[in-house]
């Protein structure tokens, strides 16, 4: 339900009061921290200022109310500018927040942290992410808007708004996204580019000086250029122009002056990353006519303007909520769909649609199996939504019959998806292009804007591509899934360059993130069910590229153990066993082989399957020492990848059978024989762990 913008306040003394508020609020906060970045809110507030009390459709009182527009501060390190229009307008930002900023425990933090400060849609400070997160909020509002609303019924309709910077302009993050975002045709996607040329270290004349208007031009964008950055009237039309454009996304180049009104530092990299200093806060406060004393002066008259967002968004809630009873009057399944999404609750009963795979001595890839997990949930799941990095055929990722997303006033042909069923804004699959690090800022963003599990998926070894959206999606505590095929050596043929090695422990080091490499089928199915039920968590799921054993069930431990992370898959013939073999992912068989080869010769050893180690280090202390019993110090761990941190479960006595050198082109079965994961090596192994364990016994 889109809100018409309010017309200008049509007094330029009430503006420019607010205008300089929002200014000396973020210097003073600056000042009195002895840290952070003045001169990109003295630049940039005229456009937020405008924005935020005439575009922005957003109620101060609910931060999370669902229509609202969401607003993105990709130039994070102008974090003041946010917190500013957050305190002013009526958030749950209290001026003694303000003047806590950037100290501990404060709920301003240097950079924008999702969940810490309402209001803050997404965390921000790394440049680009929140450019390539406004694009994925842009998709699901266009998605979600294509699926339920209806005749009279807009209940989805809401803009993306950004404020981005020279610096998020040169990453390559937003160059990616802007691509794929003008591609699919945003309309309701509208970017304020604060063009100030100047960057952290210098002038951009050393270092960016393309031609941006037309590389957006180029990528499908409506460009608009506003010459004075404090300009309300040519901002304000600007913004018009940018709504009324339904069909391209819209980048706002406001040409502004970094530190604004600083008499020594504006359009100086000096005003960029520190204090003005207090000298030069006065200069500045008497430049533009402001009292010097005393700091943290928030005008009556500017404040009580401001706080009109109280009134203004609590009324336009209310209208959606009418709206949104009338509608579940006329659609009740889809209301009752849409309440749900809205919630991320999941269906009742969606668990039973995972298939259960048979035994099987051949197997499949565990990419095959989740591939086929998720095509079972796909229907049952209307939140699910993704794709990869132009690999569908390899990750069996895409989504059978549930369409494509794609503009649809773009040429089709038939109108058929590469995935089956028509493509559209109500599509379910969403193709990345070759743009791994945009798709995990998509990704992000979808997930942030709610109603929607979203996924993307790549080959593991380009996850180097997507630590930083990785990262991101563990500190914000977003529900992502990303699915990671081909994750060893043991994908053959193409060689070092697209075998992992490091990679698996990399995920494994950022804090919150779920990483789950299972051993066959059915945990394939479990780690799905997993990474569909965590709310908060984003989850890697690690995936073979070749075909390992379905494992016989009715002889092994259930795959729910999956469930705790790792659990005991097959144990010492009711005896206590004498060596422990823990493994993950493809090299699980292996340690299965390799038992019942060391039975043979009368050795009693233990077969832990151990997909998820942030999983297991959840358990309680007693749980994991049933597992892993501190008596038995005789342990190997087996995988196909970097040994860091293993020690953790097999000791500094213990032994790891991994890689520690890049892969080699061959076939899979032999780049494998060749690294030593045999069952003859492996027993070879544990032969030396036992002889190892009791040396040092005795």
């Amino acid at each position: 339900m889109t809100v018409d913008p309010l017309p200008a306040t049509g007094n330029p003394s009430l503006d420019q009061l607010c205008v300089n508020t929002l200014r000396f609020l973020a210097v003073d906060a600056v000042q009195k921290a002895n840290s952070g970045h003045p001169g990109m809110p003295m630049g940039a507030a005229p456009m937020a200022y405008q924005l935020w009390t005439r575009f922005l459709k957003h109620n101060p009182a609910h931060p999370a109310w669902f229509d609202r527009d969401r607003f993105v501060l990709s130039a994070g390190h102008g974090s003041m500018l946010l917190y500013g229009l957050l305190h002013l307008t009526g958030y749950d930002l209290p001026l003694d927040e303000i003047l806590r900023f950037r100290q501990w425990g404060s709920r301003t933090p240097g950079h924008p942290e999702r969940g810490l400060t309402p209001g803050v849609e997404v965390s921000t400070g790394p440049l680009g992410q929140g450019f390539g997160n406004a694009v994925g909020m842009a998709i699901a509002e266009a998605r979600l808007a294509a699926r339920y609303n209806r005749p009279g019924f807009e209940i989805m309709d809401h803009f993306t708004y950004v404020i981005a910077s020279d610096g998020d302009l040169m990453e390559g993050v937003a160059s990616e996204a802007a691509s794929l975002a003008g591609h699919l045709g945003l309309g309701k996607l509208i970017c304020l580019y604060d063009d100030n040329c100047v960057s952290l270290a210098a002038s951009t004349e050393l270092s960016f000086t393309e031609d941006r208007a037309a590389r957006f031009r180029a990528y499908g964008w409506q460009v608009q250029t506003v010459c004075d950055g404090n300009d309300l009237e040519a901002i304000g039309a600007a913004l018009e122009s940018a709504r009324a454009d339904s069909l391209r996304p819209s980048l706002i180049m406001v040409c502004t002056h970094l530190g604004y009104g600083s008499p020594g530092k504006q359009d100086s990299f000096e005003a960029h990353g520190a204090p003005l200093g207090e000298e030069e806060v006065r200069l500045t406060k008497e430049h533009l006519g402001w009292p010097a004393q005393p700091p943290f002066h928030l005008p009556d008259r500017a404040l009580g303007h401001f706080r009109e967002a109280l009134a203004r968004g609590a009324e336009s809630e209310a209208r959606w909520d009418a709206l949104l009873s009338c509608y579940a009057r006329e659609y009740p399944e889809l209301a009752g769909e849409l309440r749900q999404t809205m919630e991320g609750e999941l269906p009742s009963g969606w668990e039973a649609v995972i298939p259960v795979f048979p035994a099987d001595p051949k197997g499949m890839a565990t990419r095959i199996a989740s591939g086929k997990v998720l095509n079972a949930l796909a229907a049952r799941l209307p939140q699910l939504v993704g794709g990869s990095a132009d690999l569908n055929p390899s990750t069996f990722t895409a989504l059978h019959g549930m369409g494509d997303f794609q503009s649809v006033l773009r040429e089709s042909g038939d109108r058929q998806g590469a995935a089956g069923g028509e493509w559209g804004p109500a599509g379910a699959n969403i193709h990345f292009g070759v743009r791994e690090h945009a798709m995990g800022a998509v990704v992000n963003g979808l997930a942030a804007h709610g109603g929607t599990i979203p996924f993307g998926a790549t080959f593991l070894t380009f996850s180097d591509y997507l630590r930083p959206t990785l990262r991101l999606a563990a500190l914000s505590e977003l529900q992502v899934i990303h699915f990671f095929t081909h994750d060893s050596i043991g994908l053959g043929e193409d060689g070092p360059t697209h075998q992992p090695v490091e990679q698996l422990a990399s995920l494994r080091a950022i804090p919150r993130l779920v990483v789950i490499r299972p051993g066959d089928a059915n945990e394939s199915a479990v780690a799905c069910r997993v990474a569909l039920s965590l709310k908060g968590r984003p989850v890697a799921l690690v995936l073979s590229r070749q075909s390992v054993p379905t494992l016989d069930r009715s002889r092994y431990a259930g795959a729910e153990g999956l469930l705790r992370g790792g659990y005991i898959l097959a144990d010492a013939e009711g005896a206590v066993p004498e060596l422990i073999l823990i493994a993950t992912g493809s090299e699980l068989s292996l340690a299965v082989a390799a038992r019942l080869k060391l039975l043979e010769e009368k050795v009693l050893a233990r077969v832990v399957s151990l997909p998820s180690w942030e999983l297991f280090e959840e358990q309680p202390q007693d749980y994991r020492d049933l597992v892993l019993p501190p008596g038995i110090t005789a342990r190997l761990a087996v995988e196909a990848g970097s040994p860091q941190g293993w020690h953790r479960y097999v000791g500094f006595t213990g032994g790891v059978l991994a890689v520690e050198r890049f892969g080699a082109s061959a076939p899979g079965e032999v780049v494998l024989r060749e690294y030593g994961f045999t069952v003859d090596n492996v027993c070879r192994l544990a032969r030396e762990q036992l002889g190892r364990a009791g040396a040092t016994q005795a």
